[in-house]
């Protein structure tokens, strides 16, 4: 692990660019007008973990009421319950009855579409796994596709998903092999109004690249100072100028810093 310049080494010795606004050499981003007023969105990547009792959720708060305290002081999480099991329609009302008006679900695309199919032919899947998704209405965010480490890019693939994709829906793609930041990815997903997730991690920051009319944060690192967090609020407020709504996830981890860290975050935005 290093880094030439701007340029990050990953694991597997591929270099792509680090944390850059613009980060594929000869991609030249289309101008979107300029958004008068971005909603902020702040969360953590799941909200049912034990470890939170007493650190974030009160010591005898009974599990069936968690989701509702989670959403009483943060106004967005992730669900990471789609990747392992298809929702069903009973879930998801579960979900919305506890939750305000306000609050947003990002829901991941199950890992039967992304690491099992390998995003082909997944239309069946697809369409059911949306169909249910939508029952949320208004609370749902964007889909989250997580593609996993080793699997490069395939264009082909990816705009057939996208050509499926529902244009009153949103979606968010976090790629992991480097091998999918380039400048024919970034115009796949700007014609089909998805997002890049910017991914921070303890191995690195995946490009800057704006993509659609709203942005897709993923704080993944082992901790952020008070700088770093700072850094973080000024380069989501750089990036969100473009953009109508912001998603900012931090890590789920047994301490329960992340919703401390979302808290901070949306303190320090304000």
């Amino acid at each position: 692990m290093g880094e030439i310049g701007t340029a990050l080494i990953l694991a597997n010795g591929v270099v792509v660019p680090r944390d850059t606004s613009h980060a594929a050499a000869g991609c030249t981003p289309a101008t979107p007008p300029p958004v008068l007023h971005m909603r902020l969105f702040v969360g953590t990547s799941g909200y049912n973990f034990p470890e939170w009792k007493g650190t974030f959720y009160p010591p005898k708060l009974p599990t069936a009421k968690w989701l509702e305290y989670y959403a009483s002081k943060l106004e967005t999480v992730e669900i990471n319950y789609t990747f392992y099991r298809m929702p069903t329609p009973k879930i998801v009302a579960r979900w919305d009855a506890v939750t305000p008006p306000e609050f947003r679900f990002v829901l991941k695309a199950p890992q039967r579409i992304t690491h099992i199919a390998r995003l082909k032919n997944v239309d069946e899947n697809l369409r059911f796994f949306l169909e249910t998704a939508r029952t949320l209405g208004p609370k749902l965010g964007p889909i989250l596709f997580q593609l996993p480490p080793n699997f490069k890019k395939d264009l082909d693939r990816l705009g057939d998903v996208l050509t499926q994709f529902p244009p009153d829906l949103k979606c968010a793609w976090e790629f992991r092999h480097a091998s999918w930041f380039d400048a024919e990815v970034y115009d796949v997903l700007r014609t089909g109004n998805a997002a890049l997730c910017v991914a921070d991690t303890a191995e690195g920051t995946t490009p800057r690249e704006p993509t659609a009319d709203f942005g897709y944060v993923r704080l993944r690192d082992e901790g952020y100072s008070k700088k770093s967090m700072e850094d973080w609020v000024e380069k989501v407020r750089d990036m969100g100028k473009a953009w109508s709504d912001a998603y900012v996830f931090f890590k789920h981890e047994g301490k329960g810093e992340g919703p401390k860290l979302a808290a901070k975050f949306r303190t320090l935005f304000a």
